[in-house]
């Protein structure tokens, strides 16, 4: 399922238009996203939790050269299921 086929789903499913389920879609992405880069969480009980999480600095290497780069720290974002996903899933 892309994006057209969550807002198609959404309209059907709510009986709305599909310019006010794109809106509505946007809005959740937007407001997840915000959350997020403020360096927040988002928990919704039964389907799971979007966090951020740091990744450490690392020394990697140049694949063409071999020599050793320093990777910076970067944060990630994360999602753990919740038990109403998991067991829906299974």
């Amino acid at each position: 399922m892309n994006k057209n086929d969550l807002i198609a789903a959404v309209a059907a499913s709510a009986g709305m238009s599909k310019a006010d389920a794109t809106q509505a879609v946007e809005s959740v992405f937007d407001t997840v996203t915000k959350a997020l880069s403020d360096g927040g969480e988002v928990r919704l009980v039964g389907f799971g939790t979007f966090s951020v999480s740091t990744r450490k600095a690392s020394t990697g290497r140049n694949p063409r050269t071999g020599e050793p780069i320093q990777i910076p720290s970067t944060k990630q974002p994360k999602f753990k299921a919740g038990k109403g996903l998991k067991d829906a899933v299974n």
